[in-house]
């Protein structure tokens, strides 16, 4: 974070705005209004003053000592984590193989995502796919990112709100791969990954710190996407828009209630696009499969 050439003077820092007398350097991440300490609350996503806390009391959250995220504050996370390893050494032992455990698995077969099939009702490869890893490594940068990535923004937004983030990047990226790349068999939680990646890009702007070092992850990652063949770019850029879009609905909108219709939104336009893609992909391979 780039640091001001001094140190502003007292004298120059506004008053808060519940105390005009008293100078504070700290603001309301709702509002923007500055604010003094006794004036603001902890909430999901930094501070927030009494009079946002009042208009949403639901998004008050106990203030918790600061340092990194363990383990144990974020179950779902790791929950997630354990299942994704678990399908893998199933489908490892489908197929006899660590590194070809594609090849042979029946589990790998039924839930790999592959678009005419999902046009002839194969809906639960569009979530299955997300929890299937092609090797060892795939699994293991995919479970890194999630473990760094999924773990704060349990954290910051809450198991029910990390969840709506968490699926709906997964299905979006399914949708995005089913519409641009359709007859190519995808699996991989990456579009789960990316969107939240995405939603970590959002809250650091929201705290009005410097993002720099995420995009520029962010832009390697794409780089890497489109340089290196056999990688969905287009799984990872659904997954990007649609976490960052369910984020941005937590955290940009005022009343809880706002942000969980944002999320009514972003489900009903994603299962509109897979409907309407899927019946295109049936109407087109009925001829070739009759």
């Amino acid at each position: 974070m780039t640091q001001p050439p001094g140190p502003v003077p007292y004298q120059q820092l506004p008053g808060c705005y519940r105390h005009p007398d008293r100078a504070t350097g700290l603001s309301c991440v709702r509002c923007g209004r500055p604010a003094c300490p006794e004036c603001l609350r902890s909430a999901p996503v930094g501070n927030q003053c009494l009079d946002c806390i009042r208009a949403d009391p639901a998004d008050v959250r106990t203030p918790q000592r600061p340092g990194p995220t363990r383990a144990s504050a974020a179950p779902i996370t790791m929950g997630l984590i354990a299942i994704n390893v678990a399908i893998f050494a199933i489908t490892a032992v489908q197929s006899r193989s660590l590194f070809d455990n594609a090849s042979g698995s029946t589990l790998f077969d039924r839930l790999v995502l592959f678009g005419p099939l999902v046009g002839y009702g194969d809906l639960e490869r569009l979530i299955g796919s997300g929890f299937l890893h092609y090797g060892p490594l795939h699994l293991l940068a995919n479970m890194l990112a999630l473990f760094i990535f999924g773990r704060d923004c349990e954290v910051f937004f809450g198991r029910a709100r990390y969840l709506a983030i968490y699926f709906l990047s997964l299905l979006g990226g399914s949708a995005s791969v089913l519409v641009m790349q359709p007859m190519g068999a995808t699996a991989g939680a990456s579009g789960a990954v990316f969107g939240l990646f995405g939603a970590t890009l959002l809250v650091v702007l929201r705290l009005r710190r410097n993002p720099s070092s995420l995009i520029m992850l962010l832009v390697l990652n794409f780089g890497l996407s489109v340089a290196v063949p056999g990688i969905s770019l287009w799984g990872h850029l659904g997954g990007l828009l649609a976490g960052a879009a369910v984020a941005a609905g937590f955290l940009y909108l005022r009343k809880q209630a706002y942000g969980w219709a944002v999320v009514g939104g972003i489900a009903a336009l994603i299962v509109t696009i897979i409907a309407v893609r899927a019946i295109q992909l049936r109407e087109v391979l009925a001829p070739i499969l009759q």
